[in-house]
């Protein structure tokens, strides 16, 4: 039997509430009533989102970048706006918005150093 494709993304994060503010801030994700108490899981369509406490034995401190090597791309409305707050604040954009194939596009770094694609084409 094959597999059919992602069905579940989580990053693991240094300060599961910083994270999961950040997230609710900046991207207007909405926590998900299920889940468990180590992780905050949002309701994202059509792949779960989520973040999770780290997991024993793993150093996020110890990278410059975690998931180097992993592109995360998430859909957004208004990609414009989302990168207008994060640079307003800040926050690291690691790639200045554009367009090309797939809409308004930009790259940020979230409060652990992962590298988030931001694009506006359904």
């Amino acid at each position: 039997m094959p597999a059919t494709g992602p069905d579940f993304i989580s990053l693991q994060t240094r300060d599961l509430g910083a994270s999961q503010a950040f997230y609710e801030q900046y991207l207007g994700l909405v926590r998900s009533q299920t889940g468990p108490p180590h992780a905050v899981v949002f309701d994202t369509k059509p792949i779960a989102f989520a973040l999770r406490d780290v997991i024993p034995g793993t150093d996020l401190t110890s990278v410059a970048q975690p998931g180097i090597g992993t592109a995360i791309w998430l859909h957004a409305t208004n990609v414009q706006a989302i990168h207008d707050a994060l640079a307003a604040d800040a926050h690291t954009i690691v790639s200045a918005p554009t367009d090309g194939p797939f809409g308004r596009t930009f790259t940020f770094a979230d409060p652990d150093g992962y590298q988030i694609t931001l694009h506006d084409r359904t």
